[in-house]
């Protein structure tokens, strides 16, 4: 195997976005000593639309920018954020995932400056989001709420928040914690309470197909464990085909014993209907047990909730 002297590392231009480059060029530090890697950082299509994602492609508006500098030859590896990644398509040819890395916090936190938490919200509280998967969700749970459209980096939603343009903010764990900003937290919601998005809290990276010798040298920086949850997750998504204004959410999750299970759902848009599965692998590889689970929604009517959603 013959490792390059120099990694160009191809991502978005977010802080959050860096601070994950970061934590990627330390670890390749560690397994490649000797090698050195740059950062390309790229603006990307959703970090410049501050509207409805919908009206800029919505899926793979984080990602598109980032493929083309792999595929160009500008960069040489890529680091995506998975709950970015489009799983209803495949990657763009020419293109695989190389190395999933250890999974972070999967939990989604409110954010209130006075320390609130969400049972504790008065009725009408703003609560800041985009996200449609929030949105059902608290529909259901807290309809006395009131979700307020919140797009831009997590820092700057906090600016927003401090400004008062919302009286509450949902953000991810993983992204908070890589911006060394779990200080603001006020509650952390279990996945029973607020399920996270497909792909939650795990890094993936991303190289040409023909750049053998660097996949192999990335791929030891691999979590075994997130391989197995991711691909099922990503699998259940490219069944179900949802698009960017259909609520789904889910996560696998490897237990102490080492047995794989995916819990997933799909939602109306007001919460108003929800449907369930979750369903062990036992002897069934992680793909399969995606499939499985998007089986089971569909039988349930996932494809009327999902092609019934305006888009």
């Amino acid at each position: 195997m013959s490792v390059p002297e120099l990694i160009r590392v191809v991502s978005r231009d977010s802080p959050m976005a860096l601070a994950q480059v970061e934590r990627v060029r330390a670890n390749l530090a560690d397994a490649l000593p000797g090698v050195r890697t740059v950062v390309v950082p790229v603006r990307t299509t959703g970090d410049k639309w501050l509207g409805d994602l919908a009206q800029v492609e919505g899926k793979g508006a984080f990602t598109k920018e980032v493929d083309a500098a792999l595929l160009t030859g500008e960069a040489d590896l890529a680091v995506h954020c998975v709950k970015d990644v489009p799983a209803d398509r495949p990657l763009p040819a020419g293109t695989v995932f190389a190395a999933f890395l250890k999974r972070d916090d999967v939990r989604d936190a409110l954010v209130h400056l006075d320390g609130l938490t969400l049972d504790e919200l008065p009725a009408g509280s703003r609560i800041g989001t985009s996200s449609v998967r929030r949105v059902a969700q608290l529909a259901a749970s807290h309809p006395h709420l009131r979700c307020v459209p919140f797009r831009g980096n997590a820092n700057r939603r906090l600016a927003k928040l401090a400004a008062g343009e919302a009286d509450a903010l949902l953000l991810a764990v993983s992204g908070l914690e890589r911006i060394d900003r779990r200080d603001v937290i006020s509650e952390l919601l279990s996945p029973e309470t607020m399920m996270p998005p497909i792909g939650a809290g795990v890094l993936a990276l991303q190289c040409r197909e023909d750049d053998t010798d660097l996949i192999d040298a990335v791929s030891a920086l691999g979590h075994p464990d997130t391989h197995r949850e991711t691909t099922a997750e990503r699998m259940f998504l490219h069944v179900l085909q949802g698009h960017c204004n259909s609520p789904i959410a889910g996560y696998a999750r490897v237990d102490r014993s080492g047995e794989l299970s995916l819990r997933a759902c799909v939602f109306t848009p007001d919460g108003k209907v929800r449907l369930n599965a979750h369903e062990w692998a036992g002897p069934l590889d992680p793909a399969t047990l995606g499939i499985s689970v998007a089986v089971a929604l569909l039988r349930q009517g996932a494809r009327e909730v999902i092609d019934g959603i305006p888009h």
